[in-house]
Order: C-alpha cells, then sequence, then structure tokens
C-alpha cells in the first residue's frame, strides 16, 4: 500500500495531557447555544477530518497500515469503519481480546463489524497472561474478604460507585453481587482493597495492549486508539494500556459526538445500542455505574459547557439541572481531572545540563 498526506502533530500518550487541558475553548454568552446539537452536527465533516488525520499520522509513521483491537463497543467500531474507509479492508486488522469476565456479546459484536467491513481479523484471549500473573485469584480473595457470603460458583460481580445526580460528591466504591441478573448483595470497598483492585483489572487493558503491538510491529502497522475526549478529560484509560497507543483520532471528540458518528458511518445498530462499559468484571458493568455516575448526554453537556465557559444559566436550559448541582458536577470534574492528571502526562524528564 502507498499512503500519502501530510503529516499532522501527533498526539500519542506522551502529548495527550495538552489536549486534556484544552478546556478553556471560545467563550460565548449566547443564550440560545444547543449544546446537544452543537454536538451532534456536522458528522460528515467531522469524519472526513479523522479520516485524514490518521492517513496523516500513519504516512508520518512510515507504516503499512493500522492494527486495532476491536471490542464490540461504539468506540473501536467507529474506528474501524474509518480506518477500512481511509485504507482499504486489505490494509487494517483487527483483534479480539476476550477474557473469561468478558461478555460473549463483545467477541460476537466485534467478530460480526470485522466481517461486515471484510477486515481479517483474529481473536486472542488474554486469560492466559491474566492467571499467568495471579490477577483472577487475588482479585477473588478481595471480593470474598468484602463479601461474606459470595460464592464464584453462582454469583458474578461489578464494582459500582454511586449516582452522582442523585447522591452528588459522595464517591464510596461498592462490590455488587449478582445473581440470576439480579442484585442480591452490596458491600462497601475498602480504601486500600479498591486500589488493588484498580491495580489488578488495569493488568488486563495493559495485556491487551501487549498483544496489539506484538501484531503491529511484526506488520508494520500502527496501533490505534479509540480514547475519546469525555475519557480522556477525566482520566478514563489505563496508562500503557488503552492509552499506549501509536494515535488518538478521537481525542478531541465528546463521546456524544462518536454515537453521532456511529449513526452517520452506518454502524451496527447493535453496537450503537450497547450501554459503554470497559468490560472487565463478570457482571456486564457500564460506564455509568462505575466511572461517569451520571448519563452520558448530561455528562458531556456539562463538560462542554465548563470546555466553551458557558454561564450556569446556559447550561441550566441545556441540561435541565438545577444550578447547585451543575456546580457541584462541575467541581467534581474538576477534582477527578486533576487526580489523574499523571494518567496522561508523559514521564517527566530530569535535564541536568551537564
Amino acid at each position: 500500500m502507498q499512503i500519502t498526506g501530510s503529516s499532522v502533530a501527533q498526539t500519542t500518550e506522551g502529548n495527550i495531557a495538552q489536549l486534556s487541558k484544552n478546556n478553556t475553548g471560545r467563550s460565548t454568552d449566547s443564550s440560545n447555544t444547543q449544546i446537544m446539537d452543537e454536538l451532534n452536527r456536522d458528522a460528515d465533516k467531522l469524519a472526513e477530518r479523522l479520516r485524514g488525520f490518521i492517513r496523516g499520522q500513519i504516512t508520518a509513521f512510515k507504516k503499512k497500515g493500522v492494527v486495532l483491537g476491536v471490542s464490540g463497543g461504539i468506540d473501536s467500531a467507529v474506528a474501524l469503519t474509518l480506518c477500512v474507509q481511509e485504507f482499504g479492508k486489505e490494509n487494517v486488522y483487527g483483534l479480539l481480546l476476550p477474557e473469561k469476565e468478558s461478555a460473549p456479546s463483545s467477541k460476537t459484536l466485534g467478530a460480526e463489524i470485522c466481517e461486515s467491513l471484510g477486515v481479517s481479523y483474529e481473536e486472542v484471549p488474554i486469560s492466559p497472561i491474566i492467571e499467568s500473573l495471579g490477577i483472577y485469584n487475588k482479585k477473588e480473595q478481595i471480593i470474598k474478604r468484602t463479601c461474606p457470603e459470595y460464592d464464584p460458583e453462582i454469583h458474578n460481580t461489578s464494582l459500582v460507585l454511586p449516582d452522582f445526580l442523585n447522591q452528588g460528591l459522595l464517591n464510596v466504591p461498592h462490590i455488587r453481587l449478582i445473581k440470576d441478573g439480579e442484585t442480591v448483595a452490596r458491600h462497601r470497598l475498602k480504601a486500600n482493597d479498591y486500589l488493588e483492585l484498580i491495580g489488578l483489572q488495569n493488568v488486563k487493558q495493559r495485556s491487551r495492549m501487549i498483544v496489539q503491538y506484538m501484531y503491529a510491529e511484526k506488520m508494520n502497522y500502527a496501533v490505534c486508539g479509540t480514547t475519546n475526549k469525555t475519557e480522556l478529560v477525566l482520566g478514563q484509560f489505563v496508562k500503557y494500556g488503552d492509552g499506549g497507543v501509536d494515535l488518538e483520532p478521537f481525542a478531541d471528540c465528546y463521546k456524544t459526538q462518536i454515537y453521532a458518528l456511529a449513526k452517520h458511518l452506518r454502524v451496527n445498530e447493535e453496537i450503537i445500542k450497547r450501554p459503554p462499559s470497559a468490560d472487565t468484571w463478570s457482571h456486564y458493568t457500564t460506564d455509568e455505574e462505575f466511572y461517569w455516575r451520571m448519563p452520558i448526554h448530561i455528562l458531556d453537556q456539562l463538560l462542554y459547557a465548563q470546555e466553551h465557559k458557558l454561564s450556569l444559566e446556559i447550561t441550566e436550559k441545556n441540561t435541565g439541572l438545577p444550578r447547585d448541582t451543575i456546580e457541584k458536577a462541575w467541581r467534581h470534574v474538576d477534582r477527578v481531572r486533576d487526580s489523574t492528571e499523571y494518567t496522561r502526562a508523559a514521564p517527566p524528564i530530569c535535564y541536568p545540563g551537564i
């Protein structure tokens, strides 16, 4: 394949921090601002710009094509579609990277979109990597001491946080036990156990990236990321996991814009309707239940209003939220952004001047 086009500035984990700080955009006082209309407009033009960005990066990297981890989620589906449109199906390779706690639908939907686009793909289960590090056993030990009634033979599990809109700034994680699709118990998680669980879960994302680079380097392809702006601003990605890629085309596109792109690109409706999730718990846990703590259309409007310095009055009209809730939400976002700054930052370098 011969790829042509101009090089554009790299958007890798090393400089992704700069995008996350771009929250001081244009100032506007227009009382007629409709945030959702702004986020959903010109999906065709956005798709064209994204294709140009991807082409420019692959050209600059002097790579032959693109490798993507295909999760069955909307972000990877849109990225895969754009790459195929730009480079052709023969220059894009999909990887399905399930593990034993993944939802079966993740593999099914991932395979379906690869096949519908004519993309060659391969399934590489990462459970053996996870098991070799004792991740499942360590995770089970934490859950057992948190939930005395836990029986791995009958319970699925998930990690959840309180609904922000109904419970405010309270940020206490709970382990939830699910039997036959119904929640049968909830137990508060100790801070140390929470940190250890997050570390164990993040090994899954890092294992997936190891596999993606193994294939990318063998094929002389680049690894395309799928982190969107909503996730970026909140630090909702794993450092050297799904954040460790060669390019991030969606890092300045809110999640709502990804949905608009998916509709424009005619992505499988089942993927569009599927609730977003990191898919690392035995019970399918949505991003709204754990990380966002509110519906995505509310969260993106709050982030957009904060970025563009919209007034409380305009934000209230758009979201339907009371002003005190909006102010609390903005403070919450600021705290999350500050606490995850290290995730976005490149490793600091000492320049001793010797």
